[in-house]
């Protein structure tokens, strides 16, 4: 959940990127599986408020941009055609909702800032407006929305529908749906609506309040923002769509971009391609900041690192990452010999997933075949991510490289075991990060908004050649889609 990102240069003052720790509300494990049996992990205790508040004094402690919340509805049946792999390991289940958490993450913290995963696909958007508007209260300004659209049929059928709706229909709708929350967070109240003034009897001038008219192909509405402009109106907005619509949806809505990349090489290419394609469409490529997730184990000697590591390999699950693999390809694993050479060009569905093993070919130096278990385990121990096993400067230089090789902008950091991982994070990572100078001493403006620590100080709101400004209050409202706001 959470992420950093990291600044490099020469002569010239070196990027300084920001970091994330990537976290998975209440499920025994996110990247990593079966470690819940360990005597060190604290993540059975997901559901109280004390594992939270906790992560987000160690995130504050360490300078963390943001503490990362990744979502989504029912769960992975697909292996097996069933659920109950995925709960006889603990992973990636007992799910709760990270929205009502962040308010009480934010009571206890001044500057780290909190992303949640929210779904376009069934989230209705007035509903959604006025609950990340609310929060944006409530942070005082650090919240950020990870935009997605739901693609699991599980979630379909627990939400009341047949089926997922097609890909490219989803990203039409997610397209429209933001022009809603727009309107609804930009062009509904002006700045100056709540006047308080006690002689004139106005608290809220209705004048400068208007009610959002909205009729699409998708979404029909009519009704003013039930919250008055937080501090950010809109939140950070991150995305991590990678298919061709996604893309096209990312470079006109995206600030911030959730990447899983397993190689520098491959990071580069995606980025260099999101950047001109935003370009494209008017923006400031530089203004979109990019995440690679890493999953990191750290110690204070190569041999502490590796023994961790050893640890971490013998608590992890394969079925779990199997489990996981298979609700992220729609491939049900369990079919094939666990220890049989996978025949990717014969397996039937496999064809459709080569560029994923020739992923994580590209991140592993080792000539073993792969077999379901293999790749169960590697799903177990952080997929398709980096997962450097070494001291805080040797992991400092993977990081320096991606920077160097990708323009990458932070990353997000995922936890093999709660809270060693980001206690590692925070307390050798860190100190090597800033000694290089590729990471603040401090936030850039402490206890200000998220965007202000993304963008710089006063920085609060939507940047003028982001799309979304085009609904600013007292604009001009009629745009694409021929959908409009009364003003």
């Amino acid at each position: 959940m959470p992420s950093l990102v990291l600044t490099n240069g020469a002569a010239a003052p070196k990027k300084k990127i920001r970091l994330c720790f990537l976290e998975l509300s209440c499920t025994a494990g996110y990247m990593a599986s079966g470690q819940w049996k360990s005597g060190t992990d604290n993540s059975r205790t997901k559901d109280r408020l004390k594992y939270y508040l906790d992560l987000a004094k160690l995130a504050e402690k360490g300078k963390i941009s943001a503490i990362f919340f990744a979502d989504w509805y029912a769960g992975f049946e697909v292996y097996q055609d069933s659920m109950d792999p995925m709960l006889r390991a603990g992973h990636q289940v007992a799910h709760m909702d990270p929205v009502p958490i962040i308010s009480a993450m934010a009571t206890v913290t001044t500057s780290v800032a909190f992303a949640a995963t929210a779904s376009t696909s069934y989230v209705n958007p007035y509903i959604l407006a006025r609950q990340y508007s609310t929060l944006d209260h409530l942070t005082e300004g650090r919240l950020a929305w990870n935009i997605v659209t739901s693609w699991s049929t599980a979630a379909a059928k627990a939400l009341g529908a047949d089926d997922v709706v097609p890909h490219d229909e989803r990203y039409l709708m997610a397209d429209e749906y933001m022009d809603v929350v727009y309107k609804l967070w930009e062009s509904s109240w002006s700045d100056d609506a709540a006047t308080w003034d006690a002689e004139a009897n106005i608290a809220y001038d209705p004048a400068k309040i208007k009610k959002v008219e909205h009729s699409g192909k998708y979404y029909k509405m009519s009704g003013r923002n039930q919250v008055h402009p937080s501090p950010q109106r809109t939140p950070v907005l991150f995305q991590a769509g990678t298919s061709k619509s996604g893309v096209e949806f990312a470079a006109k809505h995206a600030e911030a971009i959730f990447l899983n990349t397993a190689t520098s090489a491959q990071a580069a290419k995606t980025i260099k391609g999101f950047r001109e394609d935003t370009a494209a469409k008017g923006r400031d490529p530089a203004s979109v900041r990019f995440f690679p997730c890493i999953m990191p184990i750290i110690g204070k000697t190569s041999e502490e690192a590796q023994a961790k590591y050893q640890t971490a390999l013998k608590n992890a699950d394969p079925i779990a990452g199997l489990g996981q693999f298979s609700g992220y390809t729609g491939i049900d694993m369990s079919k094939l010999p666990l220890d049989e050479p996978l025949k990717i060009s014969e397996e039937a569905g496999m064809v459709a997933i080569q560029s994923v093993f020739r992923a994580l070919e590209a991140s592993n130096t080792t000539k073993e075949p792969w077999t379901p278990r293999r790749l169960g385990i590697q799903m177990a121990l952080g997929g398709l991510h980096p997962c450097p096993v070494g001291t805080a400067a040797e992991v400092a230089d993977i990081m320096e490289q991606w920077v160097a090789e990708a323009d990458v902008d932070g990353f997000n950091i995922g936890s093999v075991t709660n809270p060693g991982s980001w206690e590692d994070v925070v307390e050798l990572l860190v100190p090597e990060l800033q000694k290089r100078g590729i990471f603040w001493d401090d936030y850039d403006v402490p206890g200000g908004t998220f965007r202000e620590n993304m963008y710089g100080e006063g920085q609060k709101h939507l940047r003028d050649d982001h799309y979304g400004s085009s609904f600013k209050w007292g604009r001009n409202e009629t745009v694409a889609g021929d959908t409009e706001v009364s003003l």
